[in-house]
């Protein structure tokens, strides 16, 4: 009875270690290897796809030279490549090796591409996979989608793409992970195993035939990959990438499909073949065969190769061609120096300070050569148009005819302020080009011309007036850019001739101040010595018609007849008495300031906003400079953050100093003797257009 319940017991224990020891067994012994010395007789072995194909010579042919095509070539059978562990649930790539020899041929000596792929794919094929730069692995759809499950090593022949900065090397091996973009890229060298890291390049795409080698190690995860010229003999003792590939285990399915895909663009017309091909995974070690040369079918004929010249031809016709290099550059410069001393065109110190000048044969294109229908303004001193560069960036281009040294001035000052200013509400100075006698000074293009012309040409015209909140912003526009040229750059700025025609308005209605002509730049802490009478009239200070001494408050005062000129929609003077000024005063002290409102706007305007601006507007007009508030008071003024203060009747004149102040300018529009001793600039109007 014993004994039989022992039998029993050792048939069960025996049974169970079978169960226990089956799946084991079936892991231990799973494995892949295969060896194509060639591929006649193996066709049933091999799954092809697209312009893939095996010839009657034995040769895999994955592309042929036609447009946008792609090949596919896979071993028929799944490898198995995921291990789980015994009493773990840990799972690791089995260490698998893979050694193949490959071709590739261009169209020609220059053109080719686009390279192809060692590939880890979940299915034998690769359906709807794209050419091109896709190289028959993925498509613009499924690109970085990792439901791909796929990796590749891509043997890349192409100097990037036109639409993207990836794979900008050329004649590089990558590695992809579920996208056509390499996370890790090597140019193609070999290390020479009689000189240690001594390294050799070579081409990819030349015709020869190329030994390659993948090496994956499961229990380091380190994947090596080495390629040399198979006419070496020998394999590199030093791989070309040796690299730790733990993404490599999000990619990997339990059962995965080796082979190769190519692809073709419309231009690049390569050829790729595989000669030979060997795989090996599981086991301890997996090595694949090495295929030596001799043994695979003979490569196919290189098409592509030119006959070319002796190396003495080529000597020869590369001496000569230095030659006549020399010789043709000399001459360049010989015409060139000629050029310069007949024009005689003679860079002055102030060409070399400001090195952004512009090619005037470039902006004779750009207006279309000056034509009359191109003009979008005109001024005292010059004639701006409207032109386009090949980038299509519009611009607008002022062009000074000088017909004295105060042109040349005007013309150089624009360049020394302009050039180095940079503020959303200043006019940005592209470049300037000077030619024989003509100057020039380039713009951006301001679409809505400049700020006169809205608040009364184009009202005249179409009826569209400017909206309150409009105005209200464009004066806290022009603020900030004065006061970022009185306290914010380096130097202190001074505009010298503020008015709507120097102002203007881009396509969001933002503020541009422009037309630095009669600007000056001073040191800090510096005072101005100017004894030239420059403006225009209605906006100079009336301490500038007294000693000619221009100052940030004198810039102040203009903005305020500016400002007041804004609201009322009225000019600051005309040709009778009228003083804009005066006129808002005298409504100051009879209790109807809003009847300074411009009146074309009725009833569509905030109040309180207008009678902040009106007595900002008086503050800044006060006779006396000293009295007047910097830009970055009246920026708070105008925001709100400082009450302005109470204005009296008076404000700093008296009925005297009124008249004074017209009589005065009168005086010296007229007088030959101040116009002999100042180098005087007034004027009523100046360059009013875009």
């Amino acid at each position: 009875m014993g004994t039989a319940r022992s039998m029993v017991i050792v048939s069960l224990l025996f049974k169970l270690f079978l169960l226990l020891s089956v799946p084991l067994r079936a892991q231990r012994t799973t494995t892949t290897e295969f060896t194509f010395r060639g591929f006649s007789g193996n066709q049933s072995d091999i799954r092809t796809e697209g312009a893939a194909m095996i010839k009657p010579d034995g040769i895999l042919r994955l592309t042929n030279r036609k447009p946008n095509v792609t090949g596919t070539a896979f071993y028929r059978k799944p490898v198995r490549l995921l291990e789980t562990h015994i009493n773990s649930t840990n799972v690791t790539i089995r260490s698998f090796s893979a050694s193949f020899v490959f071709v590739i041929i261009p169209s020609s000596s220059s053109n080719g591409g686009f390279g192809f792929t060692f590939t880890l794919s979940p299915t034998p094929y690769r359906l709807n996979a794209g050419s091109e730069k896709y190289l028959g692995v993925l498509n613009k759809e499924n690109d970085r989608d990792p439901k791909n499950h796929v990796f590749a090593v891509e043997f890349d022949t192409v100097q990037g793409s036109r639409d993207d900065n990836t794979d900008r090397i050329g004649n590089d091996i990558g590695l992809n992970y579920n996208s056509r973009t390499s996370d890790f890229q090597e140019p193609v060298v070999y290390y020479n195993n009689d000189v240690p890291n001594r390294k050799e390049d070579f081409q990819l795409e030349s015709g020869n035939p190329i030994q390659a080698l993948l090496e994956y190690d499961g229990p380091t995860q380190t994947l090596n990959v080495t390629v040399s010229p198979a006419r070496l003999g020998f394999k590199p003792t030093k791989p070309l990438i040796s690299q730790q590939v733990p993404k490599l285990l999000e990619i990997v399915q339990e059962e995965m499909y080796v082979g190769f895909t190519a692809a073709t663009g419309k231009d690049q017309l390569s050829a790729h073949y595989v000669m030979g091909w060997s795989f090996s995974s599981g086991g301890e070690r997996p090595i694949a065969d090495i295929l030596n040369l001799s043994e695979l079918p003979p490569p196919p004929p290189n098409t592509a190769e030119k006959r070319g010249f002796s190396s003495q031809i080529i000597v020869l016709i590369v001496s000569l061609s230095a030659v006549m290099l020399i010789m043709l550059v000399l001459l360049f410069f010989f015409v060139m120096y000629k050029k310069r001393l007949k024009q005689e065109e003679i860079l002055e110190d102030w060409e070399i300070d400001h090195p952004r000048r512009l090619r005037y044969r470039d902006l004779y294109v750009a207006t279309d050569g000056f034509k009359e229908m191109g003009i979008i303004g005109t001024g005292g001193f010059g004639t701006v148009f409207k032109g386009k560069l090949p980038n299509s960036v519009l611009i607008a281009v002022k062009k000074i005819t000088p017909n004295s040294m105060q042109g040349v001035r005007e013309f150089v000052a624009e360049i020394e302020s302009l050039g180095r200013l940079k503020h959303k509400n200043l006019v940005n100075l592209q470049g300037w080009c000077k030619h024989k006698s003509d100057l020039l000074l380039v713009y951006d293009y301001i679409p809505n011309g400049s700020l006169d012309t809205l608040l009364y040409s184009v009202p005249r015209r179409s009826g569209a007036v400017l909206s309150w909140n409009v105005r209200f912003q464009i004066v806290k526009g022009i603020a900030s850019g004065l006061l970022y040229l009185h306290e914010e750059w380096e130097k202190i700025v001074i505009h010298r001739d503020l008015k709507p025609s120097n102002v203007l308005i881009d396509s969001n209605m933002n503020p541009r101040l422009g037309d630095f002509g009669l600007a000056r730049l001073y040191e800090r802490g510096s005072l101005s010595n100017t004894t030239a009478l420059v403006g225009t009239i209605g906006y100079m200070a009336p301490e500038l018609t007294r000693n000619g001494s221009s100052s940030t408050a004198s810039d102040v005062f203009a903005f305020g007849v500016m400002l007041l000129e804004i609201v009322s929609g009225r000019k600051p003077t005309d040709s009778g008495s009228f003083f804009l000024v005066d006129w808002v005063m005298e409504l100051h002290a009879n209790g109807g300031i809003l009847n300074a409102i411009d009146p074309r706007l009725g009833s569509a305007y905030d109040g309180g906003e207008a009678r902040l601006a009106i007595a900002v507007g008086l503050l800044c007009c006060h006779q006396n400079p000293a009295s007047r508030p910097s830009m970055r008071i009246v920026l708070k003024f105008l925001n709100g953050d400082e009450n302005v203060p109470e204005i009296d009747d008076e404000w700093g004149y008296s009925n005297s100093s009124r008249s004074d102040f017209g009589s005065k300018l009168e005086e010296y529009v007229s007088s030959s003797s101040i116009a002999s001793s100042f180098v005087t600039r007034i004027s009523t109007s100046r360059i009013s257009g875009g």
